[in-house]
């Protein structure tokens, strides 16, 4: 929706949405998607089609002979029947500097393998998943502590600008696409619940990067006493761990955190979610629960 926002408020002409069909919210309501909220208030035609596969709208899409059409996180494979329908094709945004992180996680995945840099590519679309050919690329520095949902909001921020200029430059006819270079491809699918699960016979960097990458969904969690602990925020430990110490013992609980030993190094935690409680901070987790030094995360 912010890029839908940010078109309207550059002066863009937006002739039609395309989102996904309501939702039943309860027997008396309807919920709307974002993307319908503004066409409503904009008065823009909204089309809701359960499927891509018929021919009406693909006959309501021509309808509007679009120059171009703007994709941006629609749950669904484009036909290349319709990805042919404007004059100057369709264009996606994608969170990675493609060729690499093709695919559902691309800001999440980069994050949890430890990338330093990572960006938003404009590409024009074509039948095979993130493989068209790149309009326009911007790079992003990747904090050493930030995490996915950090780097997404200012990859927000650099999509919008990056978005705008590649439009502009389609109409004047100033663009270049460069193909993507099969050699460099990666694939970030899809995240899910269990890859959360905190082995702590790693070492503290690819825990902290997992923790990082995993927020704010699905989290990184442990056990205790056989429950499970979602990590909402850590940090790298600075002081060493003594020889001999089982990865995911609990090496000191001091005001700032839970200092929990790895297979190399060791990792703070800061803020944390209990099983069926609400969030807070480590140390207030530990004192509540008994948790004392010596304890080992991730046993059932």
């Amino acid at each position: 929706a912010a890029y839908l926002e940010y078109l309207l408020k550059k002066g863009f002409s937006v002739a039609a949405c395309v989102t996904q069909p309501d939702k039943p919210r309860d027997r008396t309501k309807i919920t709307f998607s974002p993307i319908k909220e503004i066409a409503l208030r904009e008065k823009i035609d909204c089309l809701q089609p359960e499927t891509l596969k018929d021919t009406k709208i693909l006959a309501d899409l021509k309808k509007f002979q679009a120059d171009v059409f703007v994709v941006i996180a629609y749950g669904k494979i484009l036909p290349q029947s319709i990805l042919d329908i404007p004059r100057m094709g369709a264009v996606n945004v994608h969170g990675s500097l493609l060729p690499k992180y093709r695919g559902a996680a691309p800001i999440n995945r980069a994050v949890i393998n430890g990338e330093k840099e990572t960006g938003v590519t404009i590409i024009r679309m074509s039948a095979d998943l993130d493989a068209g050919d790149i309009l326009a690329a911007e790079s992003l520095f990747v904090g050493d502590d930030e995490t996915a949902e950090s780097v997404r909001r200012r990859m927000m921020d650099a999509g919008l600008k990056v978005l705008a200029r590649t439009l502009r430059a389609m109409k004047d006819s100033k663009i270049k696409a460069t193909a993507q270079n099969p050699a460099g491809v990666t694939f970030a699918p899809k995240l899910t619940k269990e890859m959360g699960k905190i082995d702590w016979n790693k070492s503290a960097r690819e825990i902290h990067n997992l923790i990082r990458g995993l927020t704010p969904w699905p989290k990184a969690y442990t056990l205790v006493d056989g429950k499970i602990l979602k990590i909402l925020r850590a940090k790298m430990g600075q002081s060493p761990v003594e020889r001999g110490t089982a990865p995911g013992q609990i090496i000191a609980i001091n005001p700032e955190g839970i200092v929990v030993a790895c297979g190399r190094g060791a990792v703070v935690l800061l803020d944390v979610l209990p099983e069926s409680s609400r969030p807070m901070d480590a140390p207030s987790f530990a004192r509540g629960h008994g948790v004392k030094t010596g304890a080992c995360l991730g046993i059932s």
